[in-house]
């Protein structure tokens, strides 16, 4: 489970206890760079190999690959390659990985430009409103990020095989606009991808954790 943009493994707190109450193995994990590994290097392309070396550091099971919001390019990436271990992929109101694009691709050029300087810095106050989000989970969301390694947003995708070949559920949450990425179109069209809406934010790990906690024991079910 990787939460996006600034945030560590704690953003899944919730979310982990409830699958947990469930019977289900989780792990949050921490991109390197941000939270308790912000002194680790991060690169191009160092966020994808987090995800693939977790995977193979677990028991050797199928695994649920959970991706939010901007970590959905690496989570992506990484699901075309753990090969007969994916059980699901799931994105929740994240960006979809494009061959070739980079996550800030098309966005405006001050973005581009600040990543490039080194790091992305957090989102402020503001960017908070209107996401469903209670004063008390907006001021862990002010309160808990780190920066974002720059290279790690402007780095192009490299897909091992289409992301609409991979068994998906895409989540959107509604407060953050109605319609899924571009990038998601076609996959959910393929007959592999599923959508699933939630009356929410962008952050529903904090406004809605049951919700999340939900969707992904589904995720998890034999299909």
């Amino acid at each position: 489970m990787v939460a996006g943009a600034w945030l560590g493994a704690w953003a899944w707190d919730e979310v982990a206890a409830g699958l947990r109450a469930a019977g289900h193995e989780t792990h949050p994990l921490t991109l390197s760079g941000l939270a308790e590994k912000r002194d680790v290097p991060a690169g191009r392309l160092t966020h994808v190999q987090d995800v693939v070396d977790e995977v193979r550091r677990l028991v050797p099971h199928e695994v649920v690959l959970v991706g939010h919001s901007c970590s959905g390019i690496p989570v992506g990436q990484a699901a075309a390659r753990v090969g007969e271990r994916l059980r699901r992929v799931v994105f929740v109101d994240a960006a979809v990985p494009v061959d070739g694009e980079s996550f800030l691709s098309g966005r405006p050029s001050d973005h581009v430009r600040r990543a490039d300087e080194g790091f992305w810095p957090p989102a402020g106050a503001d960017d908070y409103a209107g996401q469903g989000l209670t004063a008390g989970q907006a001021a862990r969301l002010v309160g808990g990020p780190t920066p974002h390694p720059g290279a790690t947003l402007t780095e192009p995708a490299v897909l091992d095989r289409p992301v609409a070949e991979l068994p998906a559920t895409y989540v959107k949450c509604l407060l953050d606009g109605e319609e899924p990425p571009p990038a998601a179109t076609g996959p959910l069209g393929s007959g592999r991808w599923e959508l699933v809406t939630m009356d929410t934010g962008h952050w529903p790990m904090f406004s809605r954790p049951r919700e999340p906690a939900r969707i992904l024991h589904e995720a998890a079910a034999d299909r």
